[in-house]
């Protein structure tokens, strides 16, 4: 059975940052993929600040063309919005019964992760590999058999620093890949 971990988010843009968490939890913890899943709509995310979900699926799909174990999912984009993680994994359970399903989630998401909708279900049904975010060395769950904490690299990088750079007409290099800077600034996305 092949181990899928799945990396939800706005991806508004996609940064280093999520490759380099992606990479790394791909080979680095027994996973056999992991899947960028671009939610259209968050639902504890203002849509005003959400470039097109589209948009944000093209940029996805240029910075991972050449990544191997790396890969673009649109489930949400065929399910009702907003997404809820819950109604996702349900689905794709359904859909490939020979896959097992890991959620992949920051620190700070792990903090309100008793908000979500049912929170339960998936702490009883997942496991929910955690990566470190800076500011955030939380207690919660620690002890929880469902929780695996991992070693991935501390990215202090955000969409919302790279939103900011790009109206302030800052360069950007580096920060994400060169295929994605020329589709933001081909689309005039951010400024």
């Amino acid at each position: 059975m092949r181990k899928i971990g799945l990396f939800f988010g706005s991806f508004n843009p996609v940064h280093i940052g999520h490759l380099i968490i992606a990479n790394y939890m791909a080979n680095f913890t027994g996973l056999d993929e992991v899947w960028f899943v671009v939610s259209p709509q968050n639902p504890f995310k203002k849509k005003s600040t959400l470039a097109d979900p589209y948009d944000r699926l093209e940029m996805l799909n240029l910075a991972l063309e050449d990544c191997e174990h790396l890969r673009v999912s649109d489930i949400e984009f065929h399910l009702p919005i907003p997404s809820y993680t819950i109604d996702t994994l349900t689905y794709l359970k359904e859909k490939y019964p020979n896959r097992e399903f890991v959620l992949l989630m920051g620190q700070d998401n792990l903090e309100s992760l008793e908000k979500w909708k049912n929170a339960d279900i998936i702490l009883r049904d997942y496991l929910i590999y955690v990566y470190p975010r800076p500011g955030y060395e939380t207690e919660k769950f620690k002890d929880h058999p469902s929780i695996i904490m991992t070693e991935t690299p501390l990215m202090e990088l955000s969409s919302t620093f790279l939103r900011k750079a790009i109206k302030e007409n800052k360069n950007i290099q580096f920060f994400t890949p060169q295929k994605v800077i020329d589709f933001i600034d081909k689309k005039g996305l951010y400024s």
